[in-house]
C-alpha cells in the first residue's frame, strides 16, 4: 500500500487583513478522490492542527462541482479537516508522495515552515514524490538541497500565475506573486495558454499543477510515475 501525506493551511484570513481565507477545498479532494481507494492510505496534516479552515469562495455555487461537494456533505471527511493533526507530527519517511493544496492561506503559513521543507526534503531525498497545486507551491519556494541551492532552481514547474491573481482579484491582498517568486529562484516556470484551465508539470519526482482546475491531473501524474 501506497502512503500519500496531504498538507493543508491553517490560516482562515489574508494575514492582518481580515478578509477570509484558507483551503481551497476542490484543490484538495478532487486529488484525493483520485487516491482514495484500498491501495493508498492518505493522510491529511495541516500546520498547526486542529481545524482546517476553508476558503468560503471555494464553497460558492459556481465553484462547488459535484465531487467537492460530495465530501462537504460527508460528515466523516469534513471531521478529518476539523480535527488533523499538524506537520509537526507527521512521519515523512513512511510516505511515498506529499501533496500541498493551494487556496491563499498557504501564502502566509507555507514558505517559511521549517516542518514542510524537512517533509520535502525527506520525501523527495528518499525517492519519493512532491507534489502541489496552485498556492500549494508556496510550499517549495524556499526548500534548499544539500548543497544551498533551491530544489526549484533549473526545474520544469507551474503554479498559479499572475494573470490569474489578478483575475481573482487578490493581487493587493497577497503578501507576493507566486509565479514571480517561483522564477526568481531559477525554476523553469510555464503555464497554459489560457487562465484557468487545467495544466500540470512534471519534472522527475516533482509534480505540480497551475490553478483549481488541475489537482485531478496532478493526482494522474502522480500515479502514473508511482
Amino acid at each position: 500500500m501506497k502512503k500519500i501525506m496531504i498538507v493543508n493551511t491553517s490560516s482562515d484570513h489574508f494575514g492582518d487583513n481580515d478578509k477570509p481565507t484558507g483551503l481551497w477545498l476542490g484543490e484538495l479532494v478532487h486529488f484525493y478522490d483520485y487516491f482514495n481507494n484500498d491501495d493508498y492510505q492518505i493522510d491529511l496534516f495541516n500546520i498547526e492542527g486542529g481545524n482546517t479552515p476553508i476558503d468560503p469562495v471555494s464553497l460558492k455555487p459556481y465553484t462547488l462541482d459535484k465531487v467537492t461537494k460530495k465530501y462537504y456533505e460527508d460528515e466523516s471527511f469534513m471531521n478529518l479537516l476539523k480535527n488533523s493533526p499538524s506537520i509537526k507530527e507527521a512521519h515523512p519517511s513512511e510516505y511515498d508522495v506529499i501533496y500541498f493544496t493551494g487556496g491563499h492561506g498557504v501564502m502566509f503559513d507555507f514558505p517559511e515552515n521549517e516542518d514542510i521543507q524537512k517533509a520535502i526534503k525527506e520525501i523527495y531525498n528518499h525517492g519519493g514524490i512532491v507534489s502541489a497545486v496552485c498556492h500549494g507551491l508556496a510550499a517549495l519556494l524556499n526548500v534548499k538541497d544539500d548543497n544551498g541551492r533551491y530544489l526549484i532552481d533549473n526545474k520544469s514547474i507551474t503554479g498559479f500565475s499572475n494573470t490569474e491573481e489578478v483575475l481573482a482579484n487578490r493581487k493587493k491582498l497577497v503578501p507576493f506573486m507566486l509565479e514571480t517568486e517561483l522564477k526568481r529562484r531559477g525554476a523553469n516556470y510555464s503555464k497554459a495558454l489560457l487562465p484557468l484551465r487545467p495544466y500540470v508539470e512534471t519534472d522527475g519526482r516533482l509534480v505540480t499543477g497551475q490553478n483549481p482546475e488541475s489537482p485531478k491531473q496532478v493526482a494522474e501524474a502522480v500515479a502514473k510515475i508511482l
